[in-house]
C-alpha cells in the first residue's frame, strides 16, 4: 500500500471520482476540502480522510494535493491570500487540474514556487466515468523532474498521460479541445434539429453522419441524447460556456480570429440565460431542435 498522502481541494463529480479512485488503489487520501463544506464532509466520510475547515489545513496533511476547482476566481482563491494552500507549502507538490486560463495556472505555478512547493498542471480531457475508473487523459505541463516524480500516480488516474511542457500549454492545449469540441457540440445540435424539422428519421441520419465527414467524437456521445433530450450532467452546458470564453480570450490576446467559437460560446450563454446552464452541453439542442422551449425562446 502506497504511504503517500493524498489531499483534495474541490470534491465535485471529477474531484470526488478521482479521489475514490486513488483510495481504491490503497493511497491514503488524508484530507479534503470544498467551498460547500458539507460535500467535503460526506465525501471525507465515505473515504474516511479529514474534512478540512480551511486550506492550510489539506496542505498540512498531504504530500501531494490535487485541486480541482471551477474557473480563475477560484484558482485565486486558494493559491493566494493569507488563507491559501500555500501556508505550510514548502515540499508539497500541487496538482492542478482545473480548466482555467494560463494566466491562472502560471500565476499559480510561481506563487508555489516561491513557497518551496512544486506544481503541475493537470488538464484532463475526459470526464465522470474516466475520473472513477482512472482513465483519464492527461496532458501535463510543469517541471519535467517534477512530473517525473509523481509520473506513477498521474499513470494511476489515467489511461494516457502526457508531458507537454510549460505550465501554461496545459491550459492552452486543453482551451483549444474543448474549444473544438464545443464547436462540434453545437454543429450537431444544429444539424440533427435541421434533420428533424425536414422529416427526416433521426437514428438513419445519424448513421449517415457516423460514415461520413460529419463524423465526430461528439456525434458518439451526444447524439441519442440530443434527440431524447437526456441531458444529466456530464459536462455541464456553463462549464462549455466558460471554457469556450477562455479559448476565445486567449484567441483575442494572439490577434487570431474564432468566429465559430464566439458564436458557440454565445448559444452556450442562451442557455444559461434560460435556467439550463447545469444540464449537459448535450442540452444545446434544445435551441436548434424545432417546438422545444429553448428553440421557441431563441426565436422571441
Amino acid at each position: 500500500m502506497s504511504k503517500l498522502k493524498v489531499g483534495f481541494v474541490g470534491v465535485g463529480r471529477m474531484g470526488a471520482n478521482m479521489a475514490r479512485r486513488l483510495a481504491d488503489l490503497g493511497y491514503e487520501v488524508s484530507a479534503i476540502y470544498d467551498h460547500h463544506h458539507p460535500i467535503a464532509e460526506a465525501m471525507a466520510g465515505e473515504l474516511g480522510a479529514k474534512a478540512a475547515e480551511t486550506l492550510a489545513e489539506v496542505t498540512a496533511a498531504a504530500d501531494v494535493i490535487f485541486t480541482v476547482v471551477t474557473d480563475d476566481a477560484a484558482m485565486d482563491e486558494i493559491f493566494h491570500g493569507e488563507d491559501s494552500l500555500l501556508v505550510g507549502a514548502e515540499g508539497k507538490t500541487f496538482i492542478n487540474c482545473a480548466t482555467v486560463s494560463p494566466e491562472s495556472h502560471e500565476k499559480a505555478a510561481a506563487a508555489a514556487q516561491k513557497a518551496g512547493a512544486g506544481t503541475l498542471a493537470a488538464s484532463m480531457a475526459s470526464s465522470i466515468t474516466q475520473a472513477r475508473e482512472g482513465t483519464l487523459y492527461l496532458m501535463v505541463g510543469g517541471d519535467k523532474e517534477t512530473f517525473e516524480k509523481h509520473e506513477q500516480l498521474l499513470k494511476d488516474i489515467s489511461s494516457s498521460l502526457k508531458f507537454i511542457g510549460p505550465v501554461g500549454n496545459a491550459a492552452n492545449i486543453k482551451a483549444l479541445v474543448n474549444m473544438v469540441m464545443n464547436i462540434n457540440t453545437a454543429a450537431l445540435a444544429e444539424g440533427l434539429g435541421l434533420g428533424e424539422s425536414l422529416g427526416i428519421d433521426l437514428g438513419m441520419l445519424r448513421e449517415i453522419f457516423s460514415q461520413t465527414g460529419a463524423n465526430s467524437r461528439v456525434l458518439e456521445t451526444d447524439g441519442d441524447d440530443m434527440v431524447l433530450r437526456d441531458h444529466d450532467c456530464f459536462f455541464s452546458a456553463a462549464h462549455a460556456a466558460k471554457d469556450s470564453g477562455i479559448a476565445n480570450g486567449i484567441a483575442k490576446k494572439s490577434g487570431v480570429p474564432v468566429p465559430l467559437s464566439e458564436a458557440t460560446e454565445s448559444q452556450y450563454r442562451k442557455l444559461i440565460n434560460l435556467g439550463l446552464g447545469d444540464l449537459d452541453k448535450s442540452a444545446i439542442a434544445e435551441l436548434t431542435f424545432p417546438g422545444r422551449a429553448g428553440a421557441t425562446a431563441t426565436e422571441k
